[in-house]
């Protein structure tokens, strides 16, 4: 099963509704049939202001294969800053084992 990535289309110039009902035609016809889109609008008055469309898309196999290459990275960089974190502290942070035995209700 492939991951979802959000993906972002922001409009930033128009000037006319006509302008924006047009690319608001063009980004509806490139999204995916399956797509749930959200529209935002962002910005403020001093900086502009923009619309923003939101979707979700699968992640493609490039995006997966990087996902791959750096997840063990930061997996180890974690594991790194959380033994310097114990060792500055004093304590050791233990994963419970599972234990044998279940915890039984009694009404």
């Amino acid at each position: 099963m492939s991951r979802m990535v959000k993906e972002f289309i922001e409009i930033k110039d128009f000037s006319s509704l006509e302008e924006l009902i047009e690319k608001l035609g063009q980004v509806k016809a490139s999204l995916p049939d399956s797509a749930d889109t959200e529209v935002k609008m962002r910005g403020d008055d001093v900086f502009g202001r923009q619309l923003c469309v939101s979707y979700m898309r699968p992640q493609t196999g490039e995006e997966a294969e990087c996902d791959a290459r750096y997840a063990s990275a930061y997996r180890q960089s974690r594991e790194r800053e959380l033994q310097r974190l114990q060792e500055e502290l004093g304590v050791v942070c233990r994963t419970p084992r599972a234990r044998g035995r279940r915890l039984r209700i009694v009404a």
